[in-house]
């Protein structure tokens, strides 16, 4: 582990390889699970504003369930993650003409309809953050959906904090994430990674 001000990263981060490879998932990450994704309080509000752009682009299950019990609940654990449906697609999954999943948020922020890409635990993933009080985790979670990316990583050799370069700054900030490059690079030098 490496620690830049208070938050702690797990080498795993820094050393395992990780590239998405949608052709392979087709976005089998929205749809797989047993709770939704993830939610900072401050991104509720977000969420809600966000739902009349994306409504039309939801499905008919998942109207049904944000009417019922709204954009997020509680999980077993009591922390906030999005509605599912069915037990497991998250609210804000859509599909392409391929089956390909996507999230809907993100969508319409890419055609310019919303300044919120989609809550910060989905653009970070595979990595989680965890947070102890006087310091923050940040960890690299293996989830056997996500192998293909793991061996397109392999092949591309892409780490994990390289490929969530825009989540990670957008997270912990520019100045963090150069740290972050400079500690990596004296762990090579060290042969630690």
């Amino acid at each position: 582990m490496i620690q830049i001000d208070d938050i702690v990263i797990s080498l795993d981060v820094l050393r395992e390889k990780f590239l998405c490879n949608l052709d392979a998932c087709k976005g089998e990450c929205c749809i797989e699970g047993d709770a939704g994704a993830p939610v900072e309080l401050d991104e509720i509000a977000k969420l809600e504003e966000v739902l009349p752009i994306v409504w039309d682009a939801l499905s008919p299950e998942a109207h049904t369930v944000i009417e019922k019990q709204g954009v997020v609940y509680a999980d077993r654990d009591g922390d906030m993650v999005t509605s599912i449906v069915n037990g497991k697609d998250c609210v804000f999954t859509c599909y392409d003409e391929r089956g390909y999943c996507y999230c809907a948020i993100e969508k319409a922020y890419r055609e310019g309809k919303t300044d919120f890409y989609k809550p910060i635990s989905c653009h970070l993933y595979p990595i989680r953050v965890g947070d102890y009080g006087p310091y923050k985790a940040v960890n690299y979670h293996r989830w056997s959906v996500c192998q293909a990316a793991v061996l397109l990583g392999k092949k591309e050799n892409v780490a994990v904090y390289q490929f969530l370069k825009e989540p990670l700054i957008r997270k912990f900030g520019e100045a963090w994430y150069r740290e972050l490059e400079i500690a990596v690079e004296e762990l090579k030098k060290q042969n630690l990674l």
